[in-house]
């Protein structure tokens, strides 16, 4: 008899009950009598072909949906991932698996609880794609034999119970304060940092604008002393110098009021306590 299969489809032809060739789409012929079809739908049900006779060629996609895993530090997970794949080889997906789609999706949860078992859950977490591809390479050995092309698992969504949740709700709390009282202590210890140096500079700004004054002061008393001694001589110069030091400072010393002043009567006391 002649059939039209669809695109990307295949049917495979038994005879006397054993597979003898695999139809692809186009017109296919079977002898009537001798040759039958095999009907997959009891074991894949509407899964992976049509009418029960036409297998599927195309990408598949499995959901495993959310089941629970249990990470290396005993923290719970439901872990929700889907499995891309294709039939490559229809005679051993028929014949060499029982249940084909059953045995996938047992054989994915067994190497994805295997994986999650061994980390920790921060790494499942933050590792995704690492796992994924882990994932795949362990499960793409096992469903070759099925006559499968594993195209990809990937792992879409990571639940934890509300405990775990909680207590990583807790860590990420103490993270952000350790981290803001890091950066608070680095701001003061560069706050200081910098008010010291400012203390320096001030320093040293007071300490070379004192000497610069102490200089000119110098300079002017020198001119002056200069020019009074070529006028009246060089000792009633230095007597007159000197007369005026006391009295300045009998008028720093004066300025407080607690303070007791006794002043010479004459200038001649004021010179001898000048050279005192």
């Amino acid at each position: 008899m002649i059939t039209t299969i669809p695109q990307n489809h295949c049917r495979i032809i038994e005879r006397f009950g054993k597979p003898v060739k695999v139809q692809k789409s186009g017109i296919a012929i079977k002898i009537p009598i001798l040759d039958s079809v095999k009907d997959v739908s009891s074991e894949w049900g509407n899964e992976t072909n049509k009418k029960g006779v036409f297998i599927e060629l195309s990408e598949q996609i499995t959901d495993t949906n959310p089941r629970e895993c249990i990470t290396s530090d005993n923290a719970k997970v439901l872990i929700d991932s889907v499995i891309s794949w294709r039939v490559i080889d229809p005679i051993k997906a028929v014949y060499e698996v029982d249940h084909l789609h059953q045995s996938l999706l047992q054989a994915t949860l067994n190497i994805i609880r295997s994986e999650i078992g061994g980390h920790e859950l921060d790494y499942a977490l933050q590792a995704r794609t690492t796992l994924n591809e882990k994932i795949s390479a362990r499960l793409t050995d096992t469903v070759a034999k099925w006559g499968l092309q594993l195209i990809r698992v990937e792992i879409q969504e990571i639940k934890t119970d509300d405990a775990t949740g909680a207590a990583m709700l807790q860590q990420m709390d103490a993270e952000r304060k350790s981290r803001a009282a890091k950066l608070e202590a680095e701001g003061q210890a560069k706050a200081t940092i910098e008010i010291a140096k400012a203390d320096r500079e001030a320093a040293i700004l007071r300490a070379e604008g004192q000497a610069k004054a102490l200089e000119i002061t110098a300079a002017a008393e020198k001119f002056y002393l200069d020019t009074l001694g070529s006028a009246i001589g060089s000792d009633d110069a230095n007597r007159i110098l000197l007369a005026q030091k006391v009295i300045d400072g009998y008028s720093i010393i004066s300025k407080n009021p607690g303070n007791k002043v006794f002043i010479p009567s004459n200038v001649q006391s004021f010179i001898e306590l000048g050279k005192s």
